[in-house]
């Protein structure tokens, strides 16, 4: 597992580097069961010496999953995703996204936590067929790395 963090570590230190030579490194990860919630009332907004205020009650809308890659070197979240779940076809989706949101990137390099629809058979069809990517992942429930 130390060899794993050695690993992760030295992609986010040569993120810049990278950048530089055209190439994008992402941070990729999701987001289950966030609430969809809407404000009941509008809130008030900010006034000479005193802060906007916002009502306390809301009205529920269920829950969704979002899928969200971003640029380790900038911070900007890259083709985000919102669903009512997510499942294998939607993370591949969502690599798919990210790999065609920016044409200009010479090699993609994607650091992911081993859960299992990281690993599916589907995103490795896809890195396999479409991209010329590597896959290196870690540790069950640790972080891993997807290069493309």
């Amino acid at each position: 597992m130390t060899e794993t963090i050695r690993r992760i570590c030295r992609v986010y230190r040569e993120a810049p580097m990278r950048a530089e030579q055209g190439e994008c490194t992402v941070s990729t990860d999701e987001l289950t069961g966030v609430q969809a919630l809407e404000r009941k009332h509008p809130s008030l907004p900010v006034a000479p010496g005193k802060v906007e205020r916002r009502e306390f009650e809301y009205i529920r809308h269920g829950t969704c999953s979002c899928i969200l890659s971003r640029d380790v070197v900038t911070g900007q979240i890259i083709a985000p995703f919102v669903g009512p779940r997510r499942t294998e076809e939607d993370f591949v989706a969502h690599v798919q996204q990210v790999v065609m949101s920016d044409a200009a990137v010479t090699r993609w390099h994607f650091v992911v936590d081993n859960l299992n629809i990281h690993q599916s058979e589907g995103l490795v069809r896809f890195v396999a067929d479409e991209s010329d990517m590597d896959i290196e992942l870690g540790v069950k429930g640790k972080s891993g790395i997807l290069q493309s």
